[in-house]
């Protein structure tokens, strides 16, 4: 398991896609954001806005979208956290991350805003303001991979020598 992995920026990143940190538990608990880090809760995200989309009686699109946003990005999260993309060598993880995360950030946009616009209960308002969080979450997704791959192939072996 790899311990660094949740507190680099991209680790964080896919955290803050699935899980929520809440204010600290137990009896000094105050209400609002916690001004130290915590751990994480387990209030997911991409589960509230699937939850949200399932209880308001909203069509299937919203829901599959949100419950599919929760997985992929889950599995994401274990693959790296377990570093199973440095032994499964024959598929280039980030690359394969920033197309689930360009994809996901195109479909949040259009779910989003269907149900902000429609906003047949609270509900469906509620999983589209939580689908556009979702949406910024996967456009910093991609832009920090973009930059980690540009900076990895630099110091490869295809960098001139000085």
């Amino acid at each position: 398991v790899d311990r660094a992995f949740p507190r680099t920026p991209r680790g964080a990143l896919k955290i803050s896609r699935t899980v929520r940190p809440g204010a600290a538990r137990g009896p000094r608990a105050r209400p609002g954001p916690a001004l130290t880090p915590s751990p994480p809760v387990p209030q997911l995200v991409a589960l509230a806005a699937f939850i949200c989309f399932a209880a308001s009686g909203a069509r299937g699109a919203y829901t599959a979208l949100a419950g599919m946003e929760t997985v992929i990005t889950l599995l994401f999260l274990l693959l790296y956290l377990f570093r199973l993309d440095a032994r499964m060598r024959f598929f280039f993880w980030p690359l394969a991350d920033i197309f689930n995360s360009v994809i996901a950030a195109l479909f949040l946009l259009v779910v989003a805003l269907f149900a902000l616009i429609i906003k047949t209960n609270k509900g469906t308002l509620a999983g589209g303001v939580l689908g556009l969080i979702l949406l910024v979450l996967c456009i910093v997704d991609a832009v920090l991979l973009c930059k980690k791959i540009r900076i990895d192939r630099t110091r490869g072996r295809s960098a001139p020598a000085k």
